[in-house]
């Protein structure tokens, strides 16, 4: 996969991870499934995928992560925005929302 491409598919996986955290802590299976769902199952992440981003969004400072009990009763890592986390994720939705726009643009107009 060409270097941009990805750069392109880890910004997008960082800013629906960010959008799926603003609304609470969640661990990490909860994130895919709710990815999952807000798609209507048309995106699916894999662990791969997933656990790279999250140790990303950590390293930045935009989320941070605390063991917890899980809604099973299993020991797991829950992730939550920073401060620094929902500024970043409010600057990335409108960044988002030009990009789409002018792409928008782009195949209606051409």
């Amino acid at each position: 996969m060409p270097r941009d491409k990805k750069e392109l598919l880890q910004g997008t996986l960082d800013l629906l991870v960010m959008r799926i955290l603003r609304s609470g802590a969640r661990h990490g299976y909860d994130i895919v499934k709710r990815i999952e769902v807000l798609s209507e199952d048309a995106i699916h992440v894999g662990e791969g995928s997933l656990y790279p981003s999250l140790h990303r969004l950590e390293r930045r400072g935009y989320i941070v992560a605390k063991w917890d009990i899980s809604e099973t009763g299993r020991r797991a890592k829950f992730y939550s925005l920073t401060a620094d986390g929902k500024r970043k994720v409010s600057q990335e939705e409108r960044h988002w929302a030009e990009f789409t726009s002018a792409v928008n643009l782009i195949l209606k107009n051409a």
